[in-house]
């Protein structure tokens, strides 16, 4: 016994210095990282300096709109739990902004409330920019609890460690699905919320709880119900790329550009018996870069114990069949379109009256030629055939 402990006693104290080697090491690494809570430039509040917190930046729309407040020389945190996001959009923003105190990256879940009030903690935030959801009708009727959990109570999550860490202003991006199908076109924000799907009935939720919270709570809110958004940024550097296995629910100008390259051999319409002029679907298409340049007007012009609610779009609706035609003409393929059933959930006809945003924020869509968004975003989809590449490959 004397013997066999004589011999282990060496092992084992390797073991232990090895371990606390190991453990240094990993501290000394983290606080070199941009999201530790020392004293980093993302950690504290500076006289004109605003700090966004944008959740779901590695995503289409919140990556475009982490590029302009980038290039409008906010600082910005991006988290994301790259669910649905890109890790290849992040480092081109790295790669565009690394200067220090510009931007940093969070890999982070939403729901996870302990690692959302961590991250509160360790940066002085005067402004989140809520992007994170996932987004599809179709899917939506098939998962609803993934779509209730991810974007009513993620919400929750945002808005109590908000609360705690005495961040008063929030861009919560919302979606024109909470009004359902209403019985007058075009939609003003008057017009009555009835959703008819899971996507639609969990944003009004969180719609309801953020006014709820703000009553009492010294809040700046801006809520923007975006119609439907197509394009990419006109200088090519960030674009839409989708999960392969997402493209059954994707946006229709991912299917277009998919058939386009012969990634799928067609294109299927959902629904050509609706009771519009030529029995397809209308919608109003809003540029992802007037999208994002309401944004910017919305936080630029958000006040204390001020909620304002808008509706982001062109005013005009086109239908589906018009939308391809446009397609076919920025691709240049003859994409071959099969017709199928509607899609559960859906609606015939929906399209806005941006007259609110107009007036109040001095917004108009300057991006309304359908051919010349879908042209711009047809160019990166070429030029990035695999999307962004692997999002397993991260850096922090």
């Amino acid at each position: 016994m004397d013997y066999s402990d004589s011999r282990h006693k060496p092992h084992f104290l390797g073991k232990v210095l090895m371990a606390a080697i190991l453990t240094a090491l990993c501290i000394f690494i983290l606080k070199q990282s941009p999201g530790f809570s020392g004293d980093s430039m993302f950690s504290r509040h500076e006289p004109g300096v605003t700090h966004v917190l944008v959740t779901g930046g590695a995503g289409y729309i919140g990556s475009h709109a982490a590029l302009r407040l980038l290039k409008e020389s906010y600082r910005v945190t991006i988290v994301d739990n790259l669910s649905r996001g890109n890790i290849g959009a992040i480092k081109v923003l790295q790669e565009l902004f690394p200067e220090p105190g510009r931007l940093q990256f969070i890999y982070a879940d939403l729901g996870d409330a302990k690692a959302v009030n961590q991250i509160f903690a360790q940066n002085a935030f005067d402004a989140v920019m809520h992007f994170a959801a996932v987004a599809y009708v179709g899917e939506s009727t098939l998962e609803p609890l993934r779509y209730y959990h991810n974007i009513t109570a993620n919400t929750l999550v945002i808005l109590e460690a908000m609360a705690a860490h005495g961040v008063k202003t929030l861009i919560y991006s919302s979606t024109c699905a909470t009004y359902g199908e209403p019985e007058k076109m075009p939609i003003t924000e008057e017009t009555p919320q009835f959703p008819i799907n899971p996507y639609g009935k969990a944003k009004k939720m969180a719609e309801d709880i953020i006014l709820d919270f703000s009553k009492n709570a010294d809040m700046a809110v801006m809520i923007l119900r975006y119609f439907n958004v197509i394009g990419s940024d006109p200088e090519g550097r960030l674009g839409e790329a989708p999960r392969p296995e997402l493209r059954e629910h994707g946006r229709i100008s991912g299917a277009c550009f998919d058939a386009a390259l012969g990634i799928i051999p067609g294109l299927k319409v959902k629904g050509a018996d609706y009771p519009t002029a030529d029995g397809t679907c209308v919608r109003d298409y809003i540029d992802v870069t007037d999208l994002v340049d309401a944004h910017v007007k919305a936080l630029d012009m958000a006040r204390p114990n001020k909620v304002s609610i808008y509706n982001v779009g062109t005013g005009k609706g086109r239908s589906v069949k018009e939308f391809v035609e446009a397609c076919k003409k920025a691709t240049g393929a003859n994409i071959k379109v099969e017709y199928l059933d509607r899609r559960p959930g859906d609606y015939a006809e929906v399209y806005s009256d941006p007259s609110k945003i107009n007036r109040e924020l001095n917004w108009t869509a300057q991006y309304t030629d359908l051919q010349e968004s879908l042209s711009i975003a047809w160019k990166w989809q070429k030029s990035h055939r695999n999307g962004y590449g692997s999002p397993s490959v991260m850096t922090a």
